[in-house]
């Protein structure tokens, strides 16, 4: 099922808000590792940003070119744990949690600032085009004829 044209502008708006906030946080993260390597044991923080910044690279791929409702998701799954992570370091020291090392830093600056109006970003543009490709589908749904 095709979509009219606005709401081709407006999926392609979305999509790109939620590459730019996936490509940003992949930058910020990428570029601020090395200076985390020594937090934590065995698992430090630098090798967590470091997954983080290839997650959020593998969701841009995913969001720009496979435009798949599991991409999305993943996409949507990779924003919203950076963002609730960030968020929940910076306001509550929770300490060591098995392998991951104590992240709590409750200052903002630049890049977390950026980090986080990125993840932002991306979550509101992901959540509004996962909710609504599901409420196309329940449309769609109501309109099929019953079966015989």
């Amino acid at each position: 099922m095709a979509l009219p044209e606005g709401r081709r502008l407006i999926h392609l708006v979305l999509r790109l808000l939620a590459a730019a906030g996936l490509a940003v946080n992949a930058a910020v993260h990428a570029r601020l590792a090395d200076r985390y390597d020594a937090v934590g044991d065995s698992l430090t923080q630098g090798t967590l940003f470091r997954a983080e910044a290839a997650a959020a690279s593998l969701a841009v791929v995913l969001v720009l070119l496979w435009r798949h409702r599991s991409g999305d998701l993943f996409a949507w799954l990779v924003s919203a744990a950076g963002f609730g992570a960030l968020l929940l370091y910076r306001y509550v020291d929770v300490g060591s949690l098995g392998p991951l090392p104590n992240m709590h830093e409750p200052v903002w600056f630049g890049d977390k600032t950026l980090a986080v109006w990125a993840e932002g970003i991306s979550v509101v543009a992901l959540t509004v085009l996962l909710l609504g490709r599901r409420r196309r589908r329940i449309r769609a749904s109501d309109a099929a004829p019953p079966p015989e």
